[in-house]
This record gives C-alpha cells, structure tokens and sequence, in this order.
C-alpha cells in the first residue's frame, strides 16, 4: 500500500461563464474574499483556506453539464442553514436536505453558473 504523506485533494478549478458573479457568489457563500491572480495568461480568482495558503481557483471557462463532472466540497462558515440561505440569496441552488457523517455535514447545490457543490461543515 501506498505511503500518505499528503493530503491526496491539492487543488480544485471551478469555471465559470461569468467570473463577477461567480465571485459574488463565492464570497457571499464562503464568506471571504477572493484574491485576483492576474500572474499567469488568464485571470484567476483564487479561494483562500484557513491556514492562509490557497486552495483552488475560479476561471474563465465552461462549467459541465447538470450530473456531469465532479463535486468540489467546500467549508463555509456558520450553520449550514445560513450557508443554504447564503446560496439562495447569491444566486445558487440548495439541491439537497443535510446529510450527517460522523466527522460533520453538508448539503448540495449549484452556484449561478451550474457546477456542483457540496457545502460542508466540521462537526464542533
């Protein structure tokens, strides 16, 4: 068996149609500011984690079609049903009820450009 000696998730790139309301969604959601990476050949809207280094961005792209493509899992702050209120209000879509795990919770949804999302929240 394979040696962990990392986390095996290192990145996640969303795409998005329109990178402005991608990232008022975000921000309203997640509750943070992205930061405007302008150093590579398009620009990227980087989403920050708690221990201050990056964790994926969003960019300029297509996103996939309903029920095809990949769930990023994202923590937010607060309860999970402000985070459901936080995704209605920005533009999104709450796809599910909250599921319980032993280590939290989370729920599904969509942002405004389509792609999946499951907002997640450690257990206290």
């Amino acid at each position: 068996m394979t040696e962990m000696t990392r986390d095996r998730l290192v990145w996640v790139e969303i795409p998005a149609t329109d990178l402005t309301r991608a990232k008022k969604f975000y921000e309203a959601v997640l509750k943070t500011d992205l930061i405007e990476d302008n150093n590579g050949p398009e620009t990227m809207l980087m989403i920050p984690s708690a221990n201050g280094a990056m964790c994926g961005h969003l960019y300029a792209g297509k996103p996939s079609t309903q029920g095809v493509g990949i769930t990023a899992h994202l923590t937010a702050p607060g309860t999970l049903p402000d985070a459901m209120d936080r995704v209605r209000a920005s533009g999104g879509e709450v796809v599910s009820d909250i599921v319980s795990l032993p280590s939290g919770a989370f729920f599904y949804a969509r942002d405004p450009e389509g792609n999946s999302l499951g907002i997640f929240r450690y257990s206290d």
